[in-house]
Order: C-alpha cells, then sequence, then structure tokens
C-alpha cells in the first residue's frame, strides 16, 4: 500500500486534496500546483467555490491571476461536494479550530471533515491535518472517527499532522520557503507525509510523532503570546511611571545578544496566538496541572482591548467630552498591519466595546472595504473614505491596525484627538499634544 502511494508521489501522479479554502488551504493549493501536482480543493462556502472557478481569489495576498492561471492549467479544481474526497490521494486539512465561549477548544470542524472523509475513505489515501490544535488531536479525535469506515491505520490508510504556518503580509518568507514540520502516526505516515509536501515546500522537518509536531505549533505561538502579554503588561506599568515603552524597547533592541523585542498593541490577533495558549493550558488539566505562566498570559493579552477603551475615556475627560455619543473612527480592520486578515482581531472587540458604550463607531480600513459575517461578530460596516472634512468630524481616532499606506502626519493634521495604540504616529512632530498612546 504504501509503495504504490510512494510511487504516485513521486512520479507526481497523486492527487492532493485541500479541505478549506482560506488563509492557510488557499496558498497551499498554489504551492502545490507550482510544484506540478494536480490539486481539488474543497469548502462549504459555495461563493468562495464559485470564485475560484472562476478564477477570481477573496484573499489579497494571492492575486486573482494566480488562481485564474492554476484553474487554466487544469492543476486545479474546487467543489462543495464532500463525496468526491474519495479521489485525491493526499488530503490536507485546513480547517478552523475556535475557542468556544468559555475559552475551550472548539474542534467541530476538525470532526465534521473527519467524518466526511471517513465516509469516503479507500486504501491507500494519506490524510494530514493541518489545523492548529493541542497535542494529541490527531490520534484521539481523527483517528476514531477514520477507522469508524472499517480501514485501520497504518495498514489501509495513512495519518499525519503537519502545523500551518502561514503569516500573510510577510515578504521575506511564503509558503513554499517556510520549514514544514510533520510528524506522522507510524513511519509509513511519516514517509507518505513527507513525499507529499516535498513536491511544493522548500524544505521538509520530520519529527517522531503527530504529537511532537502538534507541540511544536503551540510551542511557537505560546512562545509569542507570552512575551507579548510582557510588553503589553510593561506597557501599562510603564504608562503610569510616565516612561515611554516604544522608547524603552528601541533601546534594549540594541543589545546583538539575549533579547528579542516584541511590542504592544491593543489584543492579540488572527487565528493562532490568541487561541493556541488556551489549548494547550485545556489539554494542561487533563494531567492535573495548571499552566498559570502561560494562562497569566492569556489573561494580560485579553485584557488589552478593555484597557485601551479606559484610555480613550480617559482621554475624552481630559476634554470634558463623554464617551457615551461621542464620534470614534478605528483606524485598521486588520490584525495586523498591510493584510486584509480581520480573524480575531482586536479591532472588532473594540467596535463592540465602544458601541456598548453608547458611542458612535466607524472603522476605515484600505484593505478591508467592508466588514463580512464571522462566528462571533457580524458588524455590518462599510469602510469610511478619510477625508480633511471627515477627520474633524471625529472626537476620536482610535489607529488600531498601523497599515503602511496611511499618511499620519495627514490624519494628526486633521484629528481633534488620537489615541495610538501601535506606536504608528511616531514620526509625526506636529500635533503631538493631540496623540495619546495607549
Amino acid at each position: 500500500m504504501i509503495k504504490e502511494l510512494l510511487r504516485k508521489i513521486e512520479s507526481n501522479k497523486a492527487l492532493v486534496g485541500v479541505v478549506g479554502l482560506g488563509y492557510v488551504g488557499l496558498p497551499l493549493v498554489r504551492e502545490f500546483t507550482t510544484g506540478g501536482a494536480k490539486v481539488l480543493g474543497f469548502d462549504v462556502d459555495e461563493k468562495k467555490v464559485k470564485a475560484l472557478k472562476a478564477g477570481r481569489s477573496y484573499i489579497e495576498h494571492i492575486p486573482s491571476k494566480v488562481v485564474k492561471d492554476m484553474v487554466k492549467s487544469g492543476l486545479f479544481d474546487a467543489t462543495t461536494d464532500f463525496k468526491q474526497l474519495r479521489s485525491p490521494d493526499c488530503i490536507l486539512i485546513a480547517v478552523p479550530t475556535p475557542l468556544s465561549k468559555m475559552r475551550e477548544p472548539d474542534l467541530k470542524y476538525v470532526e465534521a471533515t473527519a467524518r466526511a472523509i471517513s465516509k469516503t475513505l479507500r486504501k491507500g489515501q494519506l490524510i494530514v491535518l493541518e489545523s492548529t490544535t493541542y497535542p494529541g488531536t490527531t490520534r484521539e479525535v481523527m483517528l476514531p472517527i477514520l477507522e469508524e469506515s472499517g480501514l485501520k491505520v497504518g495498514k489501509d490508510f495513512f495519518l499525519a499532522f503537519s502545523p500551518e504556518r502561514e503569516d500573510p503580509g510577510r515578504k521575506d518568507y511564503t509558503t513554499k520557503t517556510i520549514p514544514k514540520v510533520v510528524g506522522g502516526y507510524n513511519k509509513d505516515s511519516l514517509k507518505a507525509a513527507v513525499a507529499c509536501y516535498e513536491i511544493a515546500i522548500d524544505t521538509v522537518v520530520p519529527v517522531s510523532s503527530c504529537e511532537a509536531a502538534e507541540a511544536c505549533k503551540i510551542l511557537e505561538n505560546t512562545y509569542r503570546c507570552v512575551n507579548i502579554a510582557l510588553v503589553n503588561e510593561l506597557k501599562m506599568l510603564f504608562d503610569r511611571m510616565d516612561i515611554d515603552v516604544w522608547e524603552v524597547i528601541r533601546a534594549a533592541a540594541t543589545k546583538p545578544f539575549g533579547f528579542t523585542p516584541f511590542y504592544p498593541g491593543p489584543g492579540l490577533g488572527g487565528h493562532c496566538i490568541p487561541i493556541d495558549p488556551f489549548y494547550l493550558s485545556w489539554k494542561a488539566r487533563q494531567y492535573n496541572m495548571s499552566t498559570r505562566f502561560i494562562e497569566l498570559a492569556g489573561e494580560v493579552n485579553v485584557s488589552m482591548p478593555e484597557y485601551v477603551i479606559s484610555k480613550l475615556m480617559d482621554a475624552l475627560n481630559d476634554r470634558s467630552k463623554s464617551l457615551k455619543g461621542a464620534k470614534i473612527l478605528v483606524l485598521g480592520l486588520a490584525y495586523k498591519k498591510d493584510i486584509d486578515d480581520v480573524r480575531e482581531s482586536p479591532s472588532l472587540e473594540l467596535i463592540e466595546l465602544l458601541r456598548a458604550k453608547g458611542a458612535k463607531v466607524d472603522y476605515n480600513d484600505p484593505h478591508c472595504p467592508h466588514t463580512h459575517k464571522m462566528r462571533e461578530y457580524d458588524l455590518k460596516m462599510t469602510s469610511k473614505k478619510l477625508t480633511p472634512k471627515m477627520l474633524a468630524g471625529y472626537d476620536t481616532v482610535l489607529i488600531s491596525t498601523d497599515h503602511s499606506s496611511y499618511d499620519y502626519k495627514f490624519i494628526v493634521k486633521h484629528a481633534k484627538l488620537i489615541v495610538d495604540t501601535r506606536n504608528a504616529t511616531k514620526g509625526v512632530r506636529a500635533g503631538r499634544k493631540k496623540i495619546v498612546m495607549a
């Protein structure tokens, strides 16, 4: 069984299936088709599938021309028909793994995908989970569902985990050049997964098990979460001490060893960093262990939007203005600069908090012309055009995302008050009295 699958993969005759055609799945499709593989994409969203089949992209950093070329080449097709999961030789799963309202793992999308695959699973297929999750998910959640098919892992089909490492907007690394960690259920599963990814990825890094690969991603993002929490807490402390945290970080970063700069902000965004530490803490409780350090970091980061609102309220109060009834413009909807990805963006929570306190809120984001319905948010908003008159009409402009395209001199010049959470206005000299750092 393994020899036949490896022969197909190595001769580039294997059909690759990608389940979930979002910020992780679509870049994977691009790299596999670039490597010469034929790819069939699966998604439950009919609008996405129709757009892709028509050669249109809905992700900013993947141009429509790329999608059009993939379709025209005959190497890519997309479908909402999950009965076709029987066709691919290798199935890569890139579906969301959000948190529940109780901040516990919500694996309903992973489980639903596993059930869909189980219904059509045939001998010789490779299944790889890419969705970020806690150590043990592939073996404890995916495997039992897949074996409901009557087939046995390692004998009839192969199973692996390979964490996605997407970072939308990066220019120095791409899906192809970011090393790919892969852990297999057994040796044959690892061989198959490594061979599959070598079609598309420059460097594949095998590890001893699915659990090791799952833990690798959790470590990467918990490391960032903890360090960001540290600088967020220091930001609040240094603010009380009248010390500029941004100046302190710049100075500390001149040390050529022993220090890596992390930067504060209005909260954590993106699909991974705000979520992964809570996945790990939840899993740790099954082993009668409390990950107090990690949980504290999560609490600090989760509290940042409330801190920003309190700073904004103080700034308005200093000008004899109440937040209730105030007009607020939020600059930036995406979770980080120069991208269109709003997943877990702190801007969404900031808007809801402001509305709850009676403020009238608008937003501007050149990368996100309008909001769309999400699992937890449905803001029904459209980006407002920046003009001198428009900026002057708001009581406060809240900078939540520091897009490079913003003219901060122009914004400071025409706004009444700026609350800057990103140090975006650091280069603006005129009008500093208008600016409050948060």
